[in-house]
């Protein structure tokens, strides 16, 4: 009998409250300005977040009647333009449009039982379960990019092992992360033997800032300098199924 999962709703929950404090005193200058992400304001970074709600509740909406509909019916470029359209709310507006679509987002998931989590979505050719798993890591993620004060070192300690567990794929073979402050390691397959793997330590935090693409508190270090990164995991993965 296969494990059932768990996904983290409650934390998202969470994430998205922290979020609201975060956004409670922004203006809309602070809006326009750019954020750490290149090329993006934080209006869209607050776009990006606010559609992408929209999207996994629309996902799950319709898995739960039984349907899997793509996660955009224009693919890449209707993603894009949604964000590109929406960027440019007031701070009020950007307020208000997050607030509907998390909201709604937590409702259709509370609908969902325990043989719920399984239903495919088209997202990464996954399940519902996973889609709570992504809407985790985008909520904590994005709000580093928001730099409006939120850094790694605010990451839950699940979602930091989380993070690397999910991203792990962007290590060339044969490298093991060590945690210093935590009782963890992973290691990225086709190592040639057992200890042969090259290792990069640092905090659980430290470690999923760096794989993310983001500035860590404290930067990880390995003997040998810290390998190049791939790319994030494709989409949809491969094999398909994948729930986190």
């Amino acid at each position: 009998m296969s494990v059932p999962v768990i996904p983290p709703v409650a934390e998202v929950a969470e994430a998205q409250r922290v979020l609201r404090g975060l956004l409670a005193d922004v203006d809309d200058e602070h809006v326009r300005a750019p954020s750490a992400l290149p090329g993006w304001s934080r209006g869209h970074v607050l776009a990006h977040l606010t559609d992408n709600a929209r999207m996994f509740g629309r996902l799950a909406e319709h898995a739960l009647r039984g349907e899997l509909v793509p996660t955009y019916e224009g693919g890449q470029a209707e993603r894009d333009a949604i964000i590109e359209e929406t960027a440019g709310r007031t701070a009020a507006e950007h307020r208000a449009a997050l607030a509907e679509h998390t909201g709604a987002l937590m409702s259709v998931w509370a609908l969902a039982k325990a043989e719920d989590w399984r239903r495919p979505v088209s997202f990464r050719n996954a399940d519902i379960a996973a889609t709570v798993f992504a809407r985790w890591r985008e909520v904590w993620i994005h709000m580093v990019d928001l730099d409006l004060g939120v850094a790694p070192a605010a990451w839950p300690q699940e979602l930091a092992g989380h993070t690397l567990d999910f991203l792990l794929s962007r290590l060339p073979s044969g490298v093991r992360l060590v945690a210093t402050d935590v009782d963890r390691d992973w290691e990225s397959g086709g190592g040639d033997a057992p200890g042969a793997a090259a290792e990069v330590r640092g905090g659980v935090r430290d470690l999923a800032a760096w794989l993310a693409g983001r500035v860590p508190g404290t930067p990880p270090s390995s003997p040998n300098g810290l390998p190049e990164l791939g790319p994030w995991p494709p989409h949809p993965p491969q094999p398909a199924g994948r729930t986190a």
